[in-house]
């Protein structure tokens, strides 16, 4: 076996191939079942003006068919095993996943190798999948909290690439071409800027070589990542304000925050726990609940006290510097104006007074019961050591657990005093209008201005 290196650290393997693909094993016996991902370093954070959203349309691409393998041929390689397949797209990455019976793992190396190596990219499907991502980016529109993060985001981020929303803007989706896809399919979809992941019932060596058979073939590309700008500081309070019908208003609070790896992201971890309770950290199943948040600091200003329906919190783990993210869904007949204030107080007292040692400890214990919870099973351990590998921080997501357990108040208190300041933060509205009292075409032509 032709490997340029090999390590076993607590069960997990890691190997590289003389093609540059790194191949990640994790066994675990306690199912018969495995859990393959194919991970690309290629997301929204590498498209350029003109290309938004490519990334995220060349991977539904990527179902539609190889060289060796019709689209239904695809989906029945998964079916015909009692299994499931997916995928997404996000800033730093594109992945996919199957998970499926152990006895599957040869098919479904086939199915990825196929996929790195031999998409066909029809014309005419081009053209299809055009309209339907067009009209995904529509529906998300049509979702008032999608459509506040978007507007935000790209006022909180000035120049890094991800101020661009995943699904791309409109403009970029009405002129891109079937050869602008494929380029972009062949110059990342290689060995050297790809992961393959698998956890379940394995035997390590043995997977190890049907990897290399499915994969040690293919030559690299040796790819070249473009440059992405630094965010600069941002020197005072940005705003945006939205108008459409409705019945109910969003507020959202961004604020720039540290990368994965950065000293500062544990504490702010911590952090946005105690404003809003623990969510963890795992893209593909942790913030799908808001369990735990009733004693958080923004339950009970907001939620507790009629103001709001819901307060969500969000810190997201990427290669790069991005936003804490905290959304409010108003009550109906409360002004944000009155929302935003008890907001700003919540944070200002918090800030002020420093973070109780009662609500650090509940925070953490919350966000180690989260990462525990992570791992339950052979899909998550997979997406884990895959997601983080991604970003070029697998060693970082190992020591999380003690990093989170040893935040202090302190920690907490600095951190909400340096990062949460109003100079460093996007407060995005979205208004409520009568749909009665206005005219829906002209509300929503004034808010489609601002993308």
């Amino acid at each position: 076996m032709d490997t340029v290196s090999s390590e076993v650290r607590d069960a997990r393997r890691i190997a590289r191939l003389d093609n540059g693909l790194t191949v990640i094993l994790q066994p675990s016996q306690t199912s018969p079942l495995i859990s393959l991902w194919a991970w690309y370093r290629v997301g929204s954070g590498d498209e350029a003006p003109g290309r938004t959203g490519i990334s995220h349309w060349v991977e539904h691409m990527n179902f539609k068919g190889t060289a060796r393998l019709s689209r239904e041929e695809m989906t029945a390689i998964v079916e015909r095993h009692g299994g499931f397949w997916n995928g997404y797209t996000w800033v730093d990455q594109t992945t996919y996943v199957a998970t499926a019976h152990r006895d599957a793992l040869d098919d479904l190396l086939l199915l990825e190798s196929e996929r790195m190596s031999s998409c066909v990219y029809d014309p005419s499907e081009c053209e299809s999948e055009r309209t339907v991502i067009i009209s995904e980016l529509q529906g998300s529109e049509n979702d008032p909290d999608q459509l506040l993060e978007a507007e935000v985001t790209a006022a909180a981020m000035k120049v890094h690439p991800y101020r661009h929303p995943t699904i791309g803007w409109l403009a970029d989706l009405q002129t891109m071409t079937r050869d602008d896809l494929y380029a972009h399919y062949k110059t990342f979809y290689a060995p050297d800027n790809a992961a393959i992941v698998i956890a379940g019932a394995i035997e390590p060596d043995a997977a190890l070589r049907r990897v290399e058979k499915a994969f040690g073939g293919m030559a690299p590309s040796g790819v070249v990542h473009p440059s992405r700008t630094a965010e600069p500081p941002q020197q005072g309070e940005r705003r945006v304000t939205l108008e459409r019908p409705g019945r109910v208003g969003y507020l959202k609070l961004t604020h720039h925050a540290p990368a994965f790896t950065d000293a500062d992201f544990a504490p702010m971890l911590v952090l946005d726990a105690v404003l809003s309770g623990a969510k963890g950290l795992n893209l593909w199943c942790s913030f799908r609940s808001t369990a735990g948040q009733r004693r958080s600091r923004l339950y009970r200003a907001l939620v507790e006290r009629s103001l709001a329906s819901a307060v969500q919190g969000a810190l997201l783990p990427t290669r790069d510097a991005f936003l804490h993210f905290i959304s409010i869904t108003a009550a109906e007949g409360v002004p944000l104006e009155a929302i935003e204030d008890a907001t700003s107080e919540a944070i200002a007292t918090l800030v002020r007074d420093g973070a109780e040692d009662e609500e650090v400890s509940r925070a953490i214990r919350q966000l180690t019961a989260r990462m525990v919870f992570e791992g339950d099973s052979v899909t998550n351990i997979a997406h884990q050591a895959g997601y983080f590998h991604t970003i070029g921080a697998l060693e970082a997501y190992d020591a999380i657990a003690a990093r989170v357990t040893a935040v202090t108040p302190d920690d907490v208190t600095r951190v909400a005093r340096e990062r949460l300041g109003r100079t460093n933060r996007t407060v995005g509205e979205l208004r409520a209008l009568n749909p009665v009292s206005e005219p829906a075409g002209a509300v929503l032509a004034e808010a489609g201005q601002t993308a």
